[in-house]
C-alpha cells in the first residue's frame, strides 16, 4: 500500500492508504537488446505475451512511442509477483529488458463527490 495526501471536507490535508489495484510497467530495451539479438528472441516474446494477456495478467499493452519499450496494465497487486512474472518473459530472462514498476490504486479525491 502507498500513502497519499488529500484533502477531507474540511479542506485540511490528511494522510490515507490507498489499496494498490494495478500495476502500471514499463518496460525499457536494455543495452544488450540491440537489433538482432532482440529480433531473433521476439517471437516467443510475443508468444509468451500473448499467453500473459490471455490468463489476465496483462489487461493493456502499449508501445513506446520515444523509446524501444512497452507499457503494460497488469491485474495484479504485488510488485514482486510483477516483477517475477515479467523477468521470466524471454527479453527478461536474457537481460535485454527491464521494468520500472509503479503500483496504481483508486484516485482518492473522487471520494469528495460523495
Amino acid at each position: 500500500m502507498a500513502a497519499t495526501d488529500d484533502l477531507n471536507r474540511t479542506g485540511t490535508a490528511r494522510t490515507s492508504a490507498i489499496s494498490t489495484t494495478k500495476i502500471l510497467a514499463i518496460g525499457t530495451v536494455t543495452s544488450r537488446g540491440d537489433g538482432a539479438a532482440r529480433a531473433s528472441t521476439m517471437p516467443l516474446e510475443i508468444r509468451e505475451t500473448v499467453r500473459l494477456h490471455l490468463e489476465g495478467y496483462i489487461e493493456q499493452w502499449f508501445s513506446q512511442t520515444n523509446a524501444a519499450g512497452v507499457v503494460f496494465i497488469l491485474n495484479m497487486s504485488d510488485l514482486e509477483t510483477a516483477r517475477a512474472l515479467l523477468t521470466k518473459l524471454p527479453l527478461g530472462r536474457a537481460g535485454m529488458m527491464e521494468f520500472q514498476l509503479i503500483p496504481m490504486g483508486p484516485l482518492t479525491p473522487l471520494k469528495l463527490l460523495l
